[in-house]
């Protein structure tokens, strides 16, 4: 594989046989990162609950919430890859690399909430985590996976107050505009958090899209990459080459963006059920194309439900609240995005 630093570009990927964990046999790391979106939402951990193998690099990312969260799954494109889809209820979410075997992860995410809470067995015990996958192997050279002792780790280190974002947890190998491996750059990790009234919104996202990322302006920022002019654009412009030149089309394999939205604002099942398809078909607007047959996108929506917004006065209007909640929170969704690429 080759890989330009300077302008972040993955490289042409050499497929074949590679070492994994057995060879390589990576060790945990958590702590240590620099990049931080902070954030004052009581109940939730994750922050340093981010642990990567620098071997890799891979990781997982966790989103530990010990009260437990109401949660709502909205997941697009032909490429998902998801365990443990807890709709209703979790109580820690897991965002991680590696692909199908990347699950392992969120096994060790659950081993270690057992373990915590003394191996209880009975039906209330139960810890339920969700967990979602990136692929990652074409950014790197290797085949390490995050595994259980992984997922233990991020959880043992989770803590409140500061999410770690750039090249790190489950978006230590992201990438996007992979319409051609040597123009993919790498992206990473996002987050972003904000307070409006009583309502609290954090976003945690995980960027890996076939697709470019686009700043507000309309620019493109990072993805199909060409190195020989110091130019990127849209994606757009070389689908519609292709179709016009009726040429074959081409994309690279091995696409998906995982995100969690976690609010403490109560919100009916329906409600949140919507609220997270809203917030989910926003992140179009920074990730271009989204959604597609090559993409396995994951929205994990979850609220605390601690907070209960005053009633509008038109009671055929009772939606607005979740709607006004829903746009709020695509504007972080978009600062999530954006902060994944700085």
């Amino acid at each position: 594989m080759t890989t330009n630093r300077d302008h972040r570009l993955c490289g042409v990927p050499s497929w074949g046989e590679r070492r994994g964990n057995s060879e390589i046999r990576p060790v945990p790391r958590t702590g240590g990162h620099k990049d931080l979106v902070e954030y004052d939402f009581p109940g939730i951990e994750v922050g340093v609950g981010v642990a990567d193998y620098a071997e890799g690099p891979t990781g997982a990312t966790v989103i530990h919430i010990p009260a437990g969260a109401r949660l709502a799954i909205d997941a697009r494109g032909g490429a998902i890859g998801m365990s443990n889809g807890f709709e209703y209820f979790a109580h820690a979410i897991c965002l991680t690399g590696g692909s199908v075997y990347g699950l392992s992860a969120g096994a060790g995410v659950a081993e270690e909430l057992h373990a915590q809470h003394g191996n209880r067995g009975s039906v209330d015990d139960l810890k339920l985590v969700s967990t979602a996958v990136i692929y990652d192997f074409s950014a790197r050279d290797n085949a390490i996976i995050p595994d259980a002792a992984l997922g233990r780790a991020a959880v043992r280190a989770a803590a409140h107050g500061a999410v770690p974002v750039g090249r790190v947890g489950a978006g230590s190998s992201a990438s996007a505009g992979k319409i051609d491996h040597a123009r993919t750059e790498f992206t990473g990790q996002g987050a972003a958090f904000g307070k409006a009234g009583k309502a609290r919104v954090l976003v945690v996202t995980v960027v890996n899209p076939v697709g470019v990322i686009v700043g507000r302006d309309g620019s493109v920022i990072r993805g199909n990459y060409d190195a020989a002019s110091g130019r990127r654009r849209p994606l757009a412009s070389d689908c519609l080459e292709m179709l016009e030149q009726s040429q074959p089309a081409r994309a690279a394999r091995g696409n998906t963006t995982v995100t969690a939205v976690v609010t403490n604002v109560r919100l009916t099942d329906k409600e949140l059920i919507h609220f997270g398809r809203q917030v989910h078909s926003s992140m179009n607007r920074a990730i271009q194309p989204f959604h597609t047959a090559l993409d396995g996108d994951t929205l994990f929506a979850l609220t605390t439900d601690e907070v209960e917004l005053a009633p509008p006065p038109d009671r055929d209007n009772g939606l607005m609240n979740s709607i006004a909640l829903g746009t709020f929170a695509s504007e972080l969704a978009w600062d999530a995005v954006l902060r994944a690429v700085r």
